[in-house]
Parts: structure tokens; C-alpha cells; sequence
């Protein structure tokens, strides 16, 4: 894995964002941040990440509007997107599923178990 990726972290809870960046960064990465969906893509178009993991319920934009929004975006319309959240109804999943992410992980999550699926994004994208 290249561990030089810069990731974009979208969460509308400091708790969360600080303990992914901190593990993020702690394993090599570059870690940029954004505490709702509109600021997602800012800082995507921005800073050109090579991941992104969102939350799903955040306030102004939830993460489904902000990941059908970076997918109309040429340059990013390959880019893994991870949905993080804590959401457990089936729908909800399917229509975050629906809007263009790759994966969905459950909160709280251990950390390897994250890279782990990282990891097995980027071999399929890069395949």
C-alpha cells in the first residue's frame, strides 16, 4: 500500500476525525479534513485526495449528496470512497450504496480492520 496517499476524512465529529487522522498519520499518511459534505468537496477539489471516507448523517450535506456530487466529477469519479457511519437500517445502506461508494464500514471500527479494506480498494481500482 502506498502509504504516501493523502486521504479526505468527512465527519461532523471531532472525536472521530482526530482518531483517524491521528492513525492515519501515525501509519504515513497525509490526512486532510472536512466536517460536512460541502466542505468534502472543497476540500477534494482542493487538495486532490486519493481516498475518501465519509460519514453518512452530517449537517448541510449529508454524505450521499456529497458522494453523488464528487462522482460527476470526472477526476474523481474513480477514486475510492468509503462511507464510515454509524447507520445500521439496510435501506439507508443500499441508498449510500447507490450513490457511487465503493465500501461501507460500521462505526465504531477498529482501525486494521479499515486499512485492511484500504488495502483491498486500491488493488481492485488499481486491477
Amino acid at each position: 500500500m502506498n502509504t504516501n496517499m493523502k486521504i479526505l476524512l468527512v465527519d461532523d465529529e471531532p472525536d472521530i476525525l482526530e482518531f483517524l487522522s491521528y492513525n492515519f498519520r501515525k501509519k504515513g499518511f497525509t490526512v486532510v479534513v472536512a466536517n460536512n459534505g460541502l466542505e468534502g468537496i472543497q476540500q477534494a477539489i482542493a487538495e486532490l485526495p486519493q481516498l475518501i471516507i465519509s460519514d453518512i448523517l452530517m449537517p448541510e450535506m449529508d454524505g450521499i449528496e456529497m458522494c453523488k456530487a464528487i462522482r460527476n466529477i470526472e477526476q474523481f469519479y474513480r477514486i475510492p470512497f468509503i462511507f464510515l457511519t454509524a447507520v445500521t437500517d439496510d435501506y439507508k445502506v443500499l441508498y449510500a450504496m447507490s450513490s457511487g461508494a465503493d465500501q461501507f464500514a460500521s462505526k465504531p471500527i477498529r482501525f486494521d480492520y479499515l486499512l485492511t479494506m484500504i488495502n483491498q480498494l486500491i488493488e481492485e481500482k488499481a486491477a
